[in-house]
Parts: C-alpha cells; structure tokens; sequence
C-alpha cells in the first residue's frame, strides 16, 4: 500500500510535502488576508495590481490544500488535519473582478478550488510542482493524482482527475460533488470558463486537462470582458451592424411581424414573471425568417438585438454539423448550454442544412439525419431566449419546426417604393449623383434586393474613386446592375 512506504523524509512526496510547507513568517490566516487586502485596496493599488494581488491569495491558499491534501492522502506528519479546516480567503470588502465573481455566483470552497486549480499554471505554476512527486512502489508518478505534461510546458498541467483527488481523495464519498463541478451543466462549462480538454475522445473523460479559458483569465487580471472567440468549444459568433431601426425597409405586413418581436424582447420578461405567462407557455421566442437572398433576414436579426439592447450570436453551421454520430448534437449543446444563461439571440443562417425534412429512416444515415432534427426541436423548445432560423426557402423546413415557432415572417422582394428607399438610404452621405441619375426609374425598372443594392453601392463608389471623384453617374449605377443581375443568370433591359 502507498501509506506504508511514505511515512519517511526520503520519500519524495514526503520530501517535497516538507519543503513546501511555509514558514511562520509566511503563513496568513484567513482574517489576516482579508486585513491585508483591505490594506491594499485603498488606494495602494491598481485596478490591475488589485485583481493580481487578489488571484495569488486565492493561489497561495491553494498551495495549502494541496500540501494538507497529500500529507493526509500519504499518512505523513499531522495528515489528521482536513483541508477544509484551512478556508479560502475571505474577500467581503474587495474590488477585485475575481472576488466580485466569487460574491455574486456565491461559489462554495470546492468550486472555488476547482477554480484555483485552473489559475495555477497561468499565475503560479511552481504551487503544483509537488504533484510530481514519485510513487516508490511502482517508480512512476501517482496516477490518483492525474494531471500530464507537456513538452512545450515544464509544468504540471491539472486534469479532472487532480480535482477529484484534491476533493475526494481523503473522503470517497465526496466524489460526486467534485465531478458535478467538472459536468457540462455546471455554471462554469456554460459560462465557457472551465473546461476539460481531451484531444482523444478514448481516454477517460477525467483525463481531460482542467483547462481556463483566455476570456476568463484575461478578465481576471484586466477587468475587460472579452467576447467568446468562434471555435470548436464555440461554434457561433457576434454579429454586428452600424445601422439602426429607422434604416430598416421593409414590407408594412412584415414589419407588423418583426415588431411583435421586438416587443416581446423588450417586455417578454414581465409577462412571463409579472403576468403569469410561465404557466401557461413554454419560455422563450422562436421564429423563422424566409425569403430570396438580401432581403433583411440577417439585419433584421440584428437590429432587433441592437435595438433592446442584446447581443446577438449567428451559429456557424458549417462547425456544428459533423459526420460522426453525436458530434453534431454535442456541438449545437454547446451553443444552446452557453447561451441559457445569457439574454442573447441565436440566430441559425441558411438553417435548412440543419433543420432540414426528416426522410424515410431506411438507412443508418437517414436514422441519424432524423435524430439529429429530432434532438435540435427539442433544444429549440427547451431554450428560454430567442432563436431566429433564417432559410432561402421555407418548403426546405421540416414541418415539425414550423409547428412549434411563434411566428414565420416571409421577407419579399420589395417593392418599387421600398427599392427607391433603399437606394435612397444606400448612396445618402457617400457619394453624389449625377444629374442624369434617376432612382425612381431605376427602381421601377430594376427588381433587386438590399443586400444587391449594396453591391451596386459598393461598385459605383470604386468606378468612382479611380477616377477621383465622388459623383455617380447613370452608367456606373447601370453597370453595377448588370453584374449583379449577372450572378443570377439575369441581363438587363436598358430603357
């Protein structure tokens, strides 16, 4: 057994235990590391010195649980003591990001440690250096306590298993609360602030290196928030748009529709807690948006969050979708896990590559294509934020989808009114026009989309600028019309 053999200085563990250990001098109890930090906070520090000086406290406390954590695991020299006689700091009166994160989730000291753990490599490597130590009965490291190396990095990296010894390695039994702070449904996963890295998806999940996003920790020392970056644990990001409501045209009947859901952005909230609606209808808004290419879908969507004040998240469908069976469900429930507990709009672009019909399940294909759709309907019920699907044609959808959402806002071509609008809006404050250019007759004559129009914008600027000037003329806009109409197989009829 481990405990026999290690209850001598010359065990390495032992060793390393001893030589850890602070001095009287260096050791701080939990009320003298709050005076301290009082101390520190008025006026001393920065912003910056603060958030720093808070994040080693919480690593120097770390520190001690480890080395409580091994000389009890290992029986060594008043192993009788238990970590959790040892409390994290207490940071009641701190301004730091971190002690203010830790207030308001109201974190308990095993998350807290979990937490730590993830800091340490970043901040204070050296804290975790004990973890190397070398079991005698096997001349190799002590598997229980997890973790891996890196060629690239000299220090120990913690996997879930570091935690769970951290925690449960003296108590058994307390397993369970330690792996409910690695689940996915943890504040923590879905926050997209911890995670568990396994680049082999054979290995143990526990195996997984306890990973701390940049986002995070870049808040942590800086007090800046930073946006989740696209990637494969993030498969959606932000859209943005330096237009505002009033530059939105589109069909009366339809902005009746859009305007439904603006309100309930803007007072969903109230009906459902205020007014009871909890208990009548499942929480959340769901629409689907469908029509030819540049009509609005996405800015529409956009300006919608814009304008009551929301992020808005377009999901990347081409990151999502996988061939592998569970991939893509597991991909989308990252999205849908992070953005819960978020007031954001997802918004699912060209969303008939995922929501498509479901066919005849005649192949083991067919049977995944199903499950799939059968999966994203039930998140998307599930969700209590706003999901907007937008989609070329609304025949591609699954009939099962269009049942279940609030509204199906169908986004026409416009109108021979709504396009002198859009090339009104599309040239005002960029370029001037010449004085044989006619709108009004272009846009009687010219089916187009916003989306093509600003095309056309973007063309006659260029033809502008090469000549060094900013006035548009009649050719420039006739020339921009036929390529576009170009990319459709279309030509041009020139009255």
């Amino acid at each position: 057994m481990v405990e026999i053999m290690t209850k001598t200085t010359t065990d390495p563990i032992a060793q390393a235990t001893l030589d850890h250990q602070p001095s009287d001098a260096s050791t701080i109890m939990p009320d003298t590391v709050e005076s301290r930090h009082d101390e520190y906070a008025n006026d001393i520090l920065s912003p910056k010195q603060a958030n720093l000086n808070t994040l080693l406290q919480e690593l120097e406390w770390l520190g001690k649980v480890i080395n409580i954590v091994i000389a009890s695991y290992l029986k060594h020299e008043g192993h009788e003591q238990h970590w959790l006689e040892t409390p994290p700091p207490i940071f009641n009166s701190d301004s730091s990001v971190y002690a203010s994160l830790i207030n308001e989730w109201q974190l308990n000291t095993y998350e807290r440690l979990c937490l730590a753990l993830a800091l340490a490599p970043h901040l204070k490597p050296e804290a975790l250096d004990i973890f190397f130590g070398v079991n005698q009965l096997t001349d190799r490291g002590f598997t229980e306590f997890g973790g891996i190396a890196d060629k690239t990095f000299s220090g120990f990296l913690p996997t879930g298993q570091t935690l769970i010894f951290l925690i449960a390695g003296n108590d058994p039994l307390w397993r369970t609360d330690a792996e409910l702070i690695l689940s996915p449904v943890h504040r923590f996963a879905t926050e997209q602030m911890i995670t568990l890295e396994n680049g082999d998806r054979n290995l143990p999940r526990l195996s997984g290196t306890l990973t701390l996003s940049e986002q995070w920790l870049h808040y942590f020392l800086t007090g800046e928030k930073v946006r989740p970056e696209l990637s494969a644990a993030f498969p959606a990001a932000p859209i943005t748009t330096p237009l505002s409501w009033p530059d939105l045209v589109l069909d009366y009947n339809v902005m009746v529709q859009v305007e439904e859901i603006r309100s309930w952005l803007r007072h969903g909230q109230k009906l459902m807690r205020d007014w009871g609606l909890e208990n009548k209808v499942k929480p959340g808004f769901r629409a689907v948006f469908y029509g030819p290419p540049g009509t609005g879908k996405t800015l529409t969507a956009a300006l919608l969050a814009k304008s009551t004040g929301r992020e808005i998240y377009r999901v990347d469908l081409s990151m999502i979708v996988s061939k592998y069976i569970g991939e893509t469900e597991k991909n989308l429930s990252r999205v849908f896990d992070v953005a819960s507990n978020k007031d954001w709009i997802l918004f699912f672009d060209e969303a008939d590559a995922l929501f498509g019909k479901r066919t005849a399940a005649t192949t083991s294909n067919d049977r995944h294509a199903n499950q799939q759709t059968g999966y994203l309907l039930q998140r998307i019920e599930d969700f209590p934020g706003t999901v907007i699907l937008a989609t070329n044609l609304k025949t591609n959808m699954d009939d099962a989808f269009t049942r279940r959402f609030q509204t199906m806002i169908n986004f026409s071509m416009p109108s021979p009114a709504q396009r002198l609008q859009l090339w009104q809006k599309a040239f005002d404050g960029v370029c001037d026009l010449a004085e044989d250019v006619d709108l009004k007759k272009i846009s009687q004559n010219h089916e187009l989309a916003g989306g093509a129009i600003i095309n056309v914008l973007r063309q006659c600027a260029l033809t502008a600028i090469s000549r060094d000037s900013r006035t548009v003329m009649q050719a420039d806009l006739i020339d921009g019309i036929r390529r576009e109409l170009r990319k459709d197989n279309k030509t041009i009829r020139v009255n």
